[in-house]
C-alpha cells in the first residue's frame, strides 16, 4: 500500500496543530495483491522503496513500532471491521522521503515501486499535479 502522503503538506500541517489534513487527501495505491495475516503474519519480510530504480529505503516488518494483533485491535476500537477492509501499518521506518532529509522530492514521471518479500512490487508512475 503506498497512500501517496504530500510529507512536504504535512510537515507545514503539523507545525500550526492541524494534523495531517491536505498532505493525506489524494490517493492510495494498492496492490499488486493484498494477503491476509494468515497468509503473511506480519513478522519477518524485507521491505524496499525504489525511486527510478534507485533503492530510497529498506525496513522489516517485524520492527513495525505494534505487532499487527494490536492494530487490528484498535482499528476494531467503536468499529466493526468487516470482510474487505484494507488495513494499512504504516510508513516502514526509513520509508519517507521527509526523513532523508535530502530535498530528493518526487517529480512527475518517476518510478516509485514498494516491494514486500514474499507479496510482490507495487509499481506506480508519478502524474503531473492538477489544479482543483
Amino acid at each position: 500500500m503506498n497512500d501517496w502522503s504530500a510529507r512536504d503538506l504535512q510537515r507545514a500541517e503539523m507545525k500550526v496543530g492541524l494534523g495531517p489534513a491536505k498532505g493525506k487527501d489524494f490517493a492510495t495505491s494498492l496492490g499488486p495483491v493484498l494477503v491476509t495475516t494468515d497468509e503473511l503474519d506480519g513478522s519477518r519480510a524485507t521491505m524496499l522503496a525504489r525511486v527510478n530504480g534507485e533503492e530510497r529505503s529498506r525496513g522489516e516488518l517485524g520492527d513495525l513500532h505494534f505487532p499487527w494483533g494490536r492494530l487490528v485491535e484498535q482499528a476494531a476500537r467503536n468499529t466493526h471491521l468487516r470482510p474487505g477492509d484494507v488495513l494499512g501499518s504504516g510508513t516502514v521506518g526509513t520509508g519517507c522521503i521527509l526523513e532523508d532529509g535530502d530535498g530528493r522530492w518526487l517529480e512527475p514521471g518517476d518510478v516509485v515501486e514498494l516491494e514486500v518479500e514474499g507479496i510482490g512490487v507495487l509499481r506506480n508512475v508519478v502524474g503531473a499535479a492538477t489544479p482543483r
